[in-house]
């Protein structure tokens, strides 16, 4: 955690920079992945270009809906995606890509508007980042891009 409102982690992919990039900038690939383990995604906007609209409803494994609105603000092909989530909890989560042996590094940086927030779904969210991740590596490796 780099301060108290941004929650952090970072992983080695074994697939490309832009392999990744392209699981953020398709619709079907990024609802099938987006999430925590047991979710679905129903998007109903999805601009992805930088100041792009994302409107989706995540599904809950246990039937609940959350409606979600998310701005695209930074795009870099293979590079960089950052994405503002403009509903309670507000943050703004930013992944950086970068090459390395073996494949990519992706750092997820997900910094909330206040640091009472993100101290309040630390434990929650941090298990359902990884899931996020371990879902995305799932998808790529079933060559969906």
């Amino acid at each position: 955690m780099q301060d108290s409102r941004t929650l952090s982690t970072a992983r080695v992919l074994p697939y490309s920079p832009e392999a990744i990039f392209s699981a953020f900038a398709s619709a079907p690939v990024l609802a099938s992945w987006w999430g925590p383990d047991g979710f679905t995604n129903t998007f109903d906007a999805f601009d992805f270009t930088v100041g792009g609209k994302w409107i989706f409803t995540m599904h809950g494994p246990d039937g609940t809906n959350y409606a979600n609105t998310s701005y695209f603000e930074a795009l870099e092909p293979g590079k960089l995606v950052v994405i503002r989530h403009d509903c309670p909890p507000y943050f703004t989560l930013t992944v950086r890509l970068s090459k390395v042996d073996g494949g990519t590094n992706l750092t997820w940086d997900q910094t909330f508007d206040d640091a009472a927030t993100a101290q309040a779904v630390k434990a929650r969210v941090g298990t359902a980042n990884e899931e996020n991740l371990n879902r995305l590596t799932l998808v790529l490796g079933q060559g969906i891009q």
